[in-house]
C-alpha cells in the first residue's frame, strides 16, 4: 500500500513512521509512505503557503493554489513545479479524477474502525495536513476526496492525525502484523466489541492475581471466558458500542 502526505513538517512525521512495524513495513516493501513539503508548491522566495483571510478575522488560511499545485504534482508523480494549470497528459485534476485524498479536519467524518477498514482497502492514499487558522475552502472541493477527524478537539495541525490514520490504516495491510488474528481480537475488530483483559508474569502482584481460568488448559473456557470479560468492559465502558448488535449481549447482567 503506498500513503503519500502533503505536510509543511514532514520532518515532524519522518521519525516515527520509520520506527517498529511501521519502519519494518517499510523495509519489507508492504507500505510505502512518501512524505512531501508543501512548500516546494511555493511561487514566492519565502515560501508562503498562507496569507490574510478575506472578510478579516485573527489568524492565517492557507492558501488553495498552493495545494493543488502539491496535490496535482503528488498525485501524478511530479516534482514541484511553476505553473498554475495541469500540464497536457495529467492523469489526475483537482476538483476531477484523483486519488483517494484524505484531508485531516476537525469537521470530517470521525475516525472508527469501519472507516479505518474502508481506506484500508484502498491501493493509494494521500494525506493532507492543514496548518494555521485553516485551509481555503477551495482545498476541501478541488484536492479532498474525504475529510477525516481523530476526535472532538483541536491540535496544532494535521501531522498528529495523519500518524493516527496511518498507524490505524497500516495494522490491516496484510503481512504488516506478525499475528494476523490480532486485529480480529483486538478492541473494534471483527466482535464490535473492546478488547479483553490481558495478563502475562508475574502470576501474582502485590496482591493482584491473574484468573485462575486463563492457566487451566481448558481453551473452551478461556474462549468464554475472554468473550464475557469483553462485553462486560464493553458495557460499563463503551455501552454505545452494543447498541445494534442484535446478539443479546446487551441484555446480559454485568458480573465482575
Amino acid at each position: 500500500m503506498r500513503i503519500d502526505v502533503l505536510s509543511i513538517f514532514p520532518e515532524y512525521l519522518a521519525g516515527p513512521l520509520g520506527v517498529s512495524l511501521l519502519g519494518r513495513a517499510a523495509e519489507q516493501g508492504l507500505l510505502d509512505v512518501r512524505l512531501h513539503d508543501l512548500r516546494e508548491h511555493a511561487h514566492d522566495r519565502h515560501r508562503s503557503v498562507d496569507d490574510a483571510p478575506y472578510g478579516g478575522g485573527a489568524g492565517m488560511v492557507m492558501r488553495a493554489d498552493v495545494w493543488v499545485r502539491a496535490a496535482e504534482a503528488v498525485w501524478n508523480d511530479r516534482p514541484g513545479v511553476d505553473h498554475d494549470e495541469p500540464v497536457e497528459g495529467d492523469r489526475f485534476v483537482a476538483g476531477g479524477q484523483r486519488p483517494r485524498t484524505v484531508l485531516l479536519t476537525p469537521r470530517g467524518r470521525p475516525l472508527d474502525q469501519p472507516l479505518v477498514e474502508e481506506l484500508a482497502a484502498e491501493e493509494r492514499l494521500v494525506l493532507a495536513c492543514g496548518r494555521y487558522e485553516g485551509i481555503d475552502e477551495r482545498v476541501h472541493d478541488l484536492v479532498a476526496t474525504d475529510e477525516v477527524s481523530i476526535g472532538d478537539y483541536v491540535v496544532w495541525g494535521g501531522e498528529v492525525a495523519a500518524l493516527v490514520l496511518v498507524e490505524a490504516v497500516s495494522r490491516l495491510v496484510p503481512g504488516v502484523m506478525g499475528n494476523e488474528a490480532s486485529p480480529v481480537e483486538e478492541s473494534f475488530g471483527a466482535t464490535g466489541l473492546l478488547e479483553h483483559p490481558q495478563y502475562t508474569r508475574p502470576a501474582e502482584l502485590r496482591g493482584h492475581g491473574v484468573p485462575a481460568v486463563l492457566s487451566s488448559g481448558d481453551h473452551g473456557a478461556v474462549d468464554a471466558w475472554r468473550q464475557e470479560r469483553a462485553e462486560d468492559l464493553t458495557r460499563q465502558r463503551r455501552p454505545d458500542l452494543l447498541d445494534g448488535r442484535g446478539d443479546g449481549a446487551g441484555d446480559r447482567a454485568t458480573s465482575d
